[in-house]
């Protein structure tokens, strides 16, 4: 409840600022465009389209590309999340780890320079989750994009980040900026999160939030009646 999600809508231009800018290449974002693409948690995926029909989509709206080469830029995505084999089939027939790899590749398609990600591996199941941290790491690195990546989650926001901005408890404001390279390398395996320096990492972060939480179960107690302190 800090705001990272309005946040996110506000940098995508679905909300505005009620203070201060975003800018983006010089330009203040007020409203959404194609340069930014967002992910969000919910697998947001058209059931009636195939697989490839729905990674279309995202090419729906591009007039820099020919309409001829539509189809193949579609199946280059689908084939960087892994999901080309599955091109032919509905939404209803893939996993829900396979809807969340699909709505990736239909941002991607959309050619945005950001990609706005919001907590999009939190309904996941840990195997899944830990695939697509994988496969999101090279698809930055392949497709060189900006990624801002919204999690609750310290060890998902040290594994993919390069630079971690805390929340406070609200109001929120941003109360610690973490340069990850300053201890991790910049290449990331599974291997990573076994090493001592992401444990350190991990621990720190965790005290920071949790330290907010207690602030913020603090800031809570203080406004209940005496009547709802008693009863609890």
């Amino acid at each position: 409840g800090c705001g990272k999600t309005t946040l996110m809508r506000i940098i995508a231009g679905l909300e505005q600022a009620s203070d201060g800018q975003v800018v983006l290449e010089g330009e203040v974002i007020t409203a959404p465009d194609r340069k930014k693409g967002v992910v969000f948690q919910s697998y947001s995926s058209f059931p009636w389209l195939t697989v490839l029909e729905n990674a279309e989509f995202g090419l729906k709206f591009r007039n820099d590309v020919a309409k001829n080469d539509k189809r193949e830029i579609a199946r280059h995505y689908l084939d960087l999340v892994g999901l080309l084999d599955f091109e032919k089939f509905y939404v209803n027939q893939i996993s829900g780890g396979m809807r969340q790899r699909l709505a990736i590749a239909r941002t991607l398609c959309a050619g945005p320079d950001v990609l706005l990600m919001d907590e999009p591996f939190g309904a996941l199941d840990a195997q899944n989750r830990e695939f697509l941290q994988v496969q999101l790491l090279e698809i930055r690195k392949k497709e060189r994009k900006t990624v801002v990546f919204v999690t609750h989650d310290p060890e998902e926001a040290i594994f993919l980040g390069e630079r971690i901005f805390v929340f406070s408890a609200r109001p929120a404001c941003i109360i610690e900026e973490i340069t990850v390279a300053d201890y991790l390398s910049e290449e990331r395996t599974l291997e990573t999160k076994s090493s001592r320096a992401f444990f350190e990492l991990r621990n720190h972060l965790l005290a920071v939030t949790r330290a907010q939480a207690r602030r913020s179960e603090d800031l809570l107690l203080s406004k209940s009646p005496k009547g709802m302190d008693d009863a609890s």
